[in-house]
C-alpha cells in the first residue's frame, strides 16, 4: 500500500469537517438529505483498493482469504452506489462511514483479507452498522440494515459475530485515529490511488486503543461523535 505524506498540520479540524460534510447532520438525522462529500471519497478510496486487489489476485501476487464475508459472486450495485443506499435508509451519522472505515482496516490488519468485489459489500453494511451502534444515540436493529444491504436477517448476525471477534471487539475509536482517517480522506482525490492502510506512518503516530496519545501526533485532532 501508499502511505500519505502531506504534512497533517496543514489541515485545519474544522474546515476539514465541513469539506467532509462531517457538520452537516446530526446523529440520525441523515434521512432526506443530500450524500455528504464523505461517501463518495470513502466510496472512491474502496473501489480504487479493491481494483487493485482485482488486479494482484488475478495475476497471483497476492493470496486471498476466504471468509463468510464472500459472495458467490459480485453484486449488481457499485460500491458508491451502495454507501449512498445505507445513508439513504439508514439515516446513521456521516462520521460514520469514517468510523466504518477504520473499522474495515482494523479488519484487513488482522485477517489478511484483501478487499474484494465480493467481499467489501458484505463488509460495508456490517462495519457500518457497527459504527452506527458504537457512534449514534439511534440507531435501527439488525433485521432493518439486512433489509438495506440486501441480505438475510440470519446472514448479518453471523457477518456481525465473525466482524466483532476478528477485531477482537475493538470498536473504540479514539481522537487521535478519526482526525488522522479525516485528513486522509481530504487528500484522497489529490494522492491519485494511494491508500490510507498506512496511514499511521504519515502521522508519524503509533496507534492506541486510548485517547492519551493526542497530544503526540502531526495530525489535526478531531472528535469522533460529531452532531
Amino acid at each position: 500500500m501508499g502511505t500519505l505524506s502531506t504534512d497533517d498540520r496543514l489541515l485545519d479540524r474544522d474546515v476539514v469537517y465541513l469539506s467532509l460534510g462531517l457538520r452537516e447532520a446530526g446523529k440520525g438525522s441523515s434521512c432526506n438529505k443530500s450524500p455528504p462529500r464523505v461517501l463518495s471519497l470513502v466510496s472512491s478510496l474502496l473501489e480504487r483498493l479493491v481494483q487493485r486487489n482485482e488486479m494482484l489476485l488475478e495475476k497471483n501476487e497476492i493470496k486471498d482469504v476466504i471468509t463468510v464475508f464472500h459472495g458467490l459472486r459480485a453484486p449488481p450495485v457499485s460500491i458508491q452506489q451502495y454507501i449512498e443506499r445505507i445513508f439513504k435508509y439508514s439515516c446513521c451519522s456521516p462520521s460514520c462511514f469514517v468510523v466504518a472505515q477504520i473499522y474495515m482496516d482494523r479488519f484487513v490488519k488482522q485477517t489478511n483479507v484483501q478487499l474484494t468485489l465480493l467481499n467489501v459489500h458484505r463488509l460495508l453494511i456490517t462495519s457500518v452498522m457497527l459504527a452506527a451502534k458504537f457512534v449514534d444515540d439511534a440507531f435501527f436493529n439488525n433485521a432493518y440494515y439486512a433489509k438495506v444491504g440486501g441480505i438475510s436477517t440470519g446472514e448479518l448476525n453471523k457477518l456481525e459475530l465473525k466482524f466483532l471477534f476478528s477485531v477482537d471487539f475493538r470498536l473504540q475509536v479514539n481522537t487521535t485515529t478519526f482526525g488522522r482517517y479525516c485528513c486522509n480522506l481530504e487528500r484522497v482525490e489529490a494522492t491519485d490511488g494511494l491508500q490510507i492502510e498506512r496511514s499511521i506512518q504519515a502521522c508519524r503516530i503509533k496507534e492506541t486503543w486510548s485517547n492519551n496519545e493526542d497530544s503526540t501526533t502531526t495530525c489535526a485532532p478531531a472528535i469522533a461523535r460529531l452532531r
